[in-house]
């Protein structure tokens, strides 16, 4: 993550000077010292939607107990070295949230399979230690959702339930043991996620949350393919970008900054990466 947090602060050096007007999160692009290239994006992007299609085709394979568990590794093991990660990105996320609202923040990545919801979820968790502050973690994925597998949940209702107005929203609400984060799980897959997404009533549950809870953070499906990640990443303050270190091709990741508004990412979140001797990244 310290290439993203070098480049945020460069951003916010520029934001001091003037030599911007709104508080824009730098792109890996920028990040890295280089400019977009849009046909590069538009190849990954077609790529990209190929292994997604034949991804969605093959049957879910159940987590085991190892990949469940790396998934809440913030809760397991609180002082561990990636929960420090976590809470060095809360902290960056609370230093922006100085200069603008980041009262909602979607996660996202290009494809699935990149640590999307281990990044969610430990954010998350990690946010929920602060001391007097409500945090809400909202499953989004309404095809193949994880957060409540992850966080040993058992939903009797969810979001599906909540936009189709089958059951009122404190009813699917579910309290994490031992922490005070709230979770808004999935229980029903239904068959038109994308549209339930993006209907008001998802708006004005969005608007709902940010007024009831410090901070609301949305694990949303994977961006390529779908139109699901931009439609809620729209519904929020700002997003949080999860790339997987020497998996995620590049082409991808510029195609998901495509697709999301590369204005609208505070910060990208290097997964997996050994950032030292004899440490795992997540």
């Amino acid at each position: 993550m310290g290439k993203v947090y070098d480049a945020l602060r460069r951003a916010e050096a520029q934001r001091q000077r003037g030599a911007t007007s709104s508080a824009v999160a730098p792109s890996l692009d920028a990040a890295l010292g280089r400019a977009p290239d849009a046909a590069g994006a538009e190849r990954g992007r077609l790529r990209a939607l190929a292994r997604w299609l034949r991804l969605a085709r093959e049957p879910g394979v159940p987590d085991d107990a190892t990949a469940i568990n790396k998934r809440r590794i913030s809760l397991l093991q609180p002082d561990c070295f990636v929960a420090e990660q976590f809470r060095t990105l809360r902290v960056r996320l609370d230093s922006l949230a100085s200069e603008r609202p980041v009262r909602t923040l979607a996660v996202a990545s290009a494809m699935p399979g990149e640590g999307k919801t281990t990044a969610a979820v430990n954010l998350a968790l990690v946010t929920a230690m602060s001391v007097g502050r409500r945090i809400l973690l909202v499953d989004c994925d309404l095809r193949r959702p994880k957060v409540h597998q992850a966080l040993g949940l058992r939903p009797e209702f969810g979001l599906a339930e909540v936009l189709t107005d089958q059951c009122p929203l404190d009813r699917a609400l579910l309290k994490v043991e031992g922490t005070s984060l709230e979770v808004l799980p999935v229980r029903a897959t239904p068959k038109n996620p994308s549209e339930l997404l993006a209907s008001e009533r998802m708006r004005a549950l969005v608007e709902e949350l940010a007024r009831s809870y410090d901070q609301v953070i949305f694990d949303t499906p994977p961006t390529l393919a779908l139109p699901d990640a931009k439609t809620v990443s729209e519904l929020t303050d700002g997003l949080v970008l999860v790339v997987r270190a020497d998996v995620t091709p590049e082409e991808d990741v510029q195609a998901a900054l495509d697709v999301l508004d590369r204005r609208r990412v505070l910060g990208v979140v290097l997964n997996g990466a050994d950032t030292n001797p004899g440490r795992y990244g997540y």
